[in-house]
């Protein structure tokens, strides 16, 4: 499970680095600018693309404690930024520190941690300036955002959450069973990822917003959509894959229809006419004060 998953998150990486809003990380990096080195906490981190991400766009001096549920994937992590940093400059030193190859003042530091989130236990925010997470949103319950939302006022943390699915997606061209497989993939989101109980799915960003606004947050949000070209086929037919299955798990009594728009919508990606909207949104709060 974790070598397939692993495989996933490379392959959506790209497309999920040009979805991202940076208007909300500039947004971000104002709040944080004036806290001295950012102590960061990345939720769900998997093998740190966000980290990567964030990493030579917030303040130069950093601290993050990244944490997910599957040691196999944190174990990724340190070969995976090593890679980042040398393909951008920077150097790895003996202690772990990330430093610019050109004397600029970047420093960064990150901690791996294996736990279960299930209770968000509230010792892994202390301190914290900034709480993050990617793709993670849509799999957790409304009671799990709100404790998510309790314990970041409670340290007063800015957050910025990207990329939770909104429940829309469209393909082109279009086959007639497309609004049925993405209503079933739409339930099959909102059954239970073992974070808090049923996740929320496509209402998930709704909830979260409004939650923080309640924490006293400002919240500002705005749409992140993957566009797929017809070039990007693998990664496609991994999503297409991925859509079928939750289909047939949802829905069994339809396996045969779903096999048969399986079928015509990978043809689509092999003939190199397929193009894909997947809907998502970013969001990023912060306590003013």
């Amino acid at each position: 499970m974790s070598e397939s998953l692993s495989g996933w998150l490379a392959l959506r990486e790209g497309a999920d680095w040009a979805a991202r809003s940076e208007m909300l990380v500039q947004r971000v990096r104002d709040v944080v600018a004036q806290t001295g080195t950012v102590s960061g906490l990345d939720l769900c981190t998997g093998t740190g693309s966000n980290l990567r991400y964030l990493m030579d766009r917030l303040p130069a001096r950093q601290r993050w404690l990244v944490v997910d549920r599957d040691d196999a994937l944190l174990e990724e992590v340190p070969d995976r930024l090593s890679r980042w940093a040398q393909a951008h400059g920077y150097s790895v030193r003996p202690d772990g520190r990330i430093t610019h190859l050109h004397g600029d003042r970047f420093e960064c530091q990150v901690e791996t941690r294996q736990m279960n989130l299930d209770r968000l236990d509230a010792e892994i925010f202390d301190g914290r300036h900034l709480v993050t997470a990617s793709a993670l949103l849509d799999l957790v319950s409304e009671s799990w955002l709100r404790m998510l939302a309790g314990r970041c006022r409670t340290v007063g943390a800015a957050v910025l959450f990207t990329l939770t699915y909104d429940g829309r997606s469209s393909c082109n061209p279009a086959e007639p069973e497309d609004d049925m497989i993405r209503e079933l993939m739409n339930r099959h989101q909102m059954t239970d990822k073992g974070l808090g109980g049923p996740a929320f799915g496509p209402q998930a960003w709704a909830v979260a917003e409004r939650a923080f606004r309640e924490a006293g947050y400002r919240v500002e949000g705005t749409s992140s959509d993957w566009s797929l070209k017809p070039s990007e086929q693998r990664f496609q037919r991994k999503l297409i894959e991925g859509w079928a299955r939750a289909g047939n798990e949802i829905a069994p009594q339809h396996v045969e229809t779903i096999a048969d728009w399986l079928r015509r919508r990978l043809d689509h990606v092999a003939a190199g006419r397929s193009r894909i909207v997947v809907g998502h949104r970013d969001m990023a709060a912060w306590v003013e004060a």
